[in-house]
C-alpha cells in the first residue's frame, strides 16, 4: 500500500466541541441558495473527496470557522495530532458588475423588500445574469483555496468539509454569500435605497393613483361601518402558517444592537423556533392553546 492510500484510509482523530452539520443524511444545507453553493462544489471537486468532506462535516472534524475581510479560515482535525489549516476565498465581483446588479435589483420592488427582510429572492440569479455574472462560483478559477494537509489535490476533503458547513452558514445568513463576493449587507441595501429614492425624485408621484371625481372611492354602506361591533364567527376561518424560509429573518434584518453584549440571534432563536412550532401545532389541531 502506498503512502497516499494509507493516508486516505487513516481514521481522523475525534474532536470535542467541533462544528457538526445539522443534517444527518441527505443534503446538508436547507435553503435553495445554500444548495446551489454545494451544487457548485460537485462541478469542481472529485466525488470521493467531496463525500469524505461531507463525512468530516457531519462528524464535527471542523474545529472553527472564521470570516474576515472576505476570507474564510478554519481548522480541520485529521489523522495527525495538529489540525490542518484551511483558507477559502471567493473572487470578489468587480465594482462595475456590482453597480449593474444593483441597477437591476432596484428596478424590482420585490427584490428590495425581500433583501430588507433578510431573504434571498428566488429570482436573484436573473439579476446577476443580466449583469453577465453570477452570485455563485461557476469555476475553480473563482475560488482560491489552501490546506496544510499533504493531499496534492485542491480542493481536498478538509476544504470540502468547510465548504459544506459554509452552506449551512448561508442558510442562517444569506448576506454572507454577498460579503464573500465583495459587498456587505449595508452596502447593498444602501445602494438599493439610493436608487429607488432617486427614481422617485425623477418620476414624482403617480398621478393616475390620485383620487379624482371619476375614480373617487364609493362610500361604504352604513351597515359596514361597525368597527366596534361583533362580526361573524371565525370558526370556519382557515389559516396555513408555515416556517419562514429564512430563520430569524427579522433579527438578521435589524442586526446586532450595539447595547447588547449577548448575541440576540443565539439568545432569542430558541424562543422564536418554539413559537413557530407551537403556532403550527395549534393551527393544524395538534395541540391546544395552552401548549
Amino acid at each position: 500500500m502506498s503512502w497516499w492510500q494509507d493516508y486516505e484510509r487513516t481514521r481522523p482523530r475525534d474532536v470535542e466541541g467541533g462544528i457538526k452539520a445539522r443534517s444527518k443524511r441527505g443534503a446538508i444545507s436547507a435553503s435553495w441558495w445554500a444548495q446551489r453553493w454545494t451544487d457548485a462544489l460537485r462541478r469542481i471537486m472529485d466525488s470521493g473527496r467531496l463525500s469524505r468532506g461531507r463525512t468530516y462535516a457531519r462528524r464535527g472534524q471542523v474545529m472553527n470557522i472564521d470570516e474576515k475581510d472576505g476570507t474564510i479560515t478554519a481548522r480541520v482535525q485529521g489523522s495527525r495530532r495538529s489540525p490542518y489549516k484551511v483558507s477559502i476565498q471567493v473572487k470578489p465581483l468587480p465594482e462595475v458588475t456590482w453597480e449593474r446588479v444593483l441597477d437591476v435589483l432596484a428596478d424590482q420592488a420585490i427584490f428590495t423588500a425581500q433583501l430588507l427582510a433578510g431573504e434571498m429572492p428566488a429570482d436573484i440569479e436573473e439579476a446577476f445574469s443580466a449583469a453577465d455574472s453570477s452570485i455563485f462560483p461557476t469555476s475553480s478559477r473563482q475560488l482560491e483555496t489552501d490546506c496544510s494537509c499533504p493531499d496534492w489535490a485542491n480542493p481536498c476533503k478538509h476544504i470540502a468539509a468547510v465548504y459544506f458547513l459554509m452552506g449551512e452558514a448561508f442558510d442562517d445568513d444569506p448576506f454572507m454569500l454577498f460579503r464573500l463576493r465583495g459587498r456587505t449587507q449595508e452596502q447593498i441595501l444602501e445602494g438599493l435605497r439610493s436608487r429607488r429614492a432617486k427614481g422617485d425624485e425623477e418620476t414624482g408621484p403617480d398621478l393616475a393613483l390620485l383620487p379624482t371625481e371619476e375614480n373617487a372611492p364609493m362610500p361604504l354602506p352604513e351597515d359596514t361601518l361597525t368597527f366596534w361591533g361583533l362580526g361573524n364567527s371565525l370558526d370556519d376561518f382557515q389559516v396555513q402558517p408555515k416556517s419562514p424560509d429564512v430563520r430569524l429573518g427579522l433579527l438578521q434584518r435589524l442586526g446586532q444592537p450595539s447595547f447588547a453584549a449577548a448575541n440576540l440571534s443565539a439568545l432569542l432563536g430558541p424562543a422564536y423556533d418554539h413559537v413557530t412550532k407551537t403556532a403550527e401545532k395549534v393551527a393544524y389541531g395538534k395541540a391546544n392553546v395552552k401548549d
